[in-house]
């Protein structure tokens, strides 16, 4: 079995492999931030699922936290006896990546970038919905060409909530209507249809780059459901494609 970890500003995904199959995954709080935190987390996530540290036989993590990628390190090594593989853009993965300076690239693009491919072939645009909304473009060859970033739906919410004295702060939902019928609907439909909007213009904007006419749309992240609810481009919603980037990655460099 291999343990894989995403760490995100906001969220942390973690998740277990027996070969193949992903026999178990949470979405947890990025809260915790030393070595022990992390590593009694761990351990008491995995038994849950009965599944004992010595069943764990590797490790990897993608990381845009760079403030607990020590502590990750070392809770692994101190947890369960094993150097995990910290993913970045020195890692082999056998893509090429033509962006300016690739060390710049966040753990997680390259690691949705080299799932995706890996699952449904190129070109493909692979979108990640968490604190920020990524949008990621691999070519027809197979190399990674970057794309946009905007603002997560959450961190939305959040901006207007902390900035606008008489708005309140919502729960993510789609409203009925585009034009809704009080405050609360309001913010739900600017927020949700809005991005929804945001996601197929540029959707639209990057198929105009040759070799993209035809790219295969994935959504992940956890949010990528309920756009997959409102877009019109989204092809394909694959909740889990960054465990299974970190674990294609870690048998390669094995």
């Amino acid at each position: 079995m291999i343990l894989v970890i995403d760490m995100g500003n906001t969220t942390t995904v973690a998740g277990i492999f027996d070969g193949d199959n992903l026999i178990a995954h949470w979405r947890l709080s990025s809260i915790l931030h030393t070595a022990d935190e992390l590593g009694i987390y761990l351990l008491n996530l995995l038994a849950t699922k009965n599944i004992k540290p010595s069943d764990i036989k590797g490790t990897a993590f993608a990381s845009v936290v760079p403030s607990l990628d020590f502590s990750m390190n070392e809770a692994v090594k101190n947890y369960f006896g094993i150097t995990p593989l910290q993913v970045n853009a020195k890692t082999k993965i056998d893509m090429k990546i033509l962006v300016r300076n690739p060390n710049e690239v966040g753990a997680d693009r390259i690691v949705n970038a080299v799932a995706g491919r890996e699952k449904y072939g190129s070109p493909i645009i692979v979108i990640d919905y968490g604190t920020a909304i990524t949008f990621d473009a691999v070519s027809p060859e197979g190399d990674y060409l970057g794309g946009p970033i905007a603002p997560g739906l959450q961190s939305g919410i959040s901006a207007l909530f902390s900035k606008a004295a008489k708005l309140p702060q919502v729960a993510l939902a789609i409203p009925e209507n585009i034009i809704p019928y009080n405050t609360e609907t309001a913010i739900q439909s600017g927020i949700v249809y809005g991005n929804a909007g945001l996601t197929d213009r540029i959707i639209e904007m990057m198929r105009e780059h040759p070799g993209l006419e035809k790219a295969k749309v994935i959504a992940t992240g956890g949010h990528a459901g309920l756009m997959a609810k409102v877009s019109k481009k989204i092809d394909v919603v694959d909740s889990w494609l960054t465990l299974e980037g970190l674990k294609i990655i870690l048998m390669k460099n094995e």
